[in-house]
């Protein structure tokens, strides 16, 4: 069955059209009732990628507390925000809920610390970048589909699910400038995976993220600062109540500035700091009791409504009240929401983030993924599961078999990399 087959989908009103409904591989139609993003959504629940997210770094390590969020934890609760907001504004549920698991299923052990130092060892192939080895994954690597040839098709989603999962709709270097005229070094796609990466943006003005993924951005967004900062409250690494100095204030203001940027003034990111303090729900005391807890619970929630609902508020003031999916508009949100999450963000850079890339740990976790690459690369055929040995094996130059081994590598969880770091790489 061709690539172009009808996807048998009736789009009905819901502003979807067939095309978006395709698979990549044709497949028959299925008897179950279900919309063909739901069968989406219930392929990346049941993948091994989301499973293993529960064992990779959110911003703490899995095993420091009990209570700090996984990989796995955090793309639920993103899942969760992105529903609630794309449902909304009249985007298919499942397609965001989808994109939203998907997210961060391209993310190596150890978090942006394992991603920058993949990035360093697969500079001469492109680099290392977690979007864009969520879509080989989604397209390729995660072991669902294959064409009668035998080529791979992932878990051959549909084009709409696909394009909502796809944060950075462009190759390296070929992203938009900021206000500097600097390119943005975040990209969605390696050259490699270019044929399914046109499949999918197919008809797609280019470099333009759909409404979905925007959606699924603004609930990354607003879900790991709100979150981030909860888990660094609980931990004690942040007393909410003594963040109302001047002092404080120009600490998150520049940590904001060196590491997020945001496109508000550092006058504006001050105003949204003290704005957050000064809501009534922010906690003054956390001394981790369950009163506490549930205070602090109160919190998360009542800023996420207060994000969401604002950029939903002036979403539909800007586009009006029917139905908006794919390109119909653009997610509008209020300059002092993109304050008030950047602040946060700072919070946790500032008072977790920054301080912990000082830490041995940090430093041991980039020397064991390299460790793993130069070890994998020189011990192939013993070392590489049979999925990636396969790959190994078909590849055609030291290029093709470089990126198989950040493939194998990138896919392990912060245990398994020491655990494999200990098998291969003793001295």
């Amino acid at each position: 069955m061709s690539t172009s087959a009808a996807s048998g989908y009736d789009p009905g009103g819901s502003g979807y059209s067939a095309a978006d409904a395709q698979r990549w591989f044709a497949e028959p139609p299925k008897r179950s009732g279900r919309t063909p993003f739901e069968r989406d959504r219930a392929r990346v629940v049941h993948s091994s990628a989301l499973r293993r997210l529960g064992a990779k770094t959110q911003v703490l390590g899995p095993g420091s507390d009990d209570f700090v969020r996984t990989r796995l934890t955090h793309s639920l609760e993103v899942a969760q925000v992105g529903r609630e907001l794309g449902k909304s504004l009249g985007c298919d549920p499942d397609v965001v809920d989808t994109a939203c698991l998907s997210h961060d299923l391209g993310h190596p052990p150890f978090g942006h610390n394992g991603e920058n130092a993949l990035d360093l060892v697969a500079m001469r192939i492109g680099g290392f970048e977690g979007n864009a080895q969520t879509l080989r994954l989604l397209t390729r690597l995660e072991p669902k589909t294959f064409t009668p040839d035998g080529a791979p098709r992932g878990l051959n989603l549909t084009r709409a699910t696909l394009d909502a999962a796809t944060k950075y709709p462009w190759f390296t270097s070929q992203g938009p400038a900021g206000s500097d005229g600097v390119v943005t070094a975040k990209f969605g796609v390696y050259d490699d995976d270019a044929e399914a990466f046109h499949w999918l943006r197919d008809g797609a003005p280019e470099g333009i993220r759909c409404l979905e993924a925007q959606v699924m951005d603004l609930a990354d967004d607003v879900s790991y600062s709100v979150h981030d900062v909860e888990d660094a409250i609980v931990l004690g690494r942040v007393d909410p109540g003594a963040l109302w100095t001047d002092a404080v204030h120009e600490k998150v203001v520049t940590q904001v500035r060196d590491w997020y940027d945001p496109d508000v003034s550092d006058d504006a990111l001050a105003e949204a700091l003290d704005r957050l303090l000064r809501l009534p729900y922010w906690v003054q005391d956390h001394d981790g009791g369950r009163p506490a807890l549930a205070a602090l619970k109160d919190m998360t929630s009542q800023l996420i409504g207060r994000f969401c609902d604002a950029a939903g508020h002036a979403t539909r003031a800007e586009y009006g009240s029917g139905p908006l999916v794919r390109f119909d508009a653009s997610v509008v949100v209020p300059s002092a929401v993109v304050a008030e999450i950047a602040v946060l963000k700072g919070i946790a850079a500032a008072y977790v983030m920054a301080p912990r890339e000082d830490e041995p740990v940090y430093h041991r976790q980039r020397v064991v993924l390299v460790d793993l690459v130069e070890a994998i690369s020189a011990a192939a055929e013993a070392a590489l599961e049979p999925t990636f040995l396969a790959d190994w094996r078909r590849a055609a130059d030291d290029d093709a078999r470089l990126r198989v081994v950040i493939d194998q590598v990138a896919s392990l969880t912060d245990l398994s990399a020491y655990s494999w770091h200990a098998r291969l790489c003793r001295s």
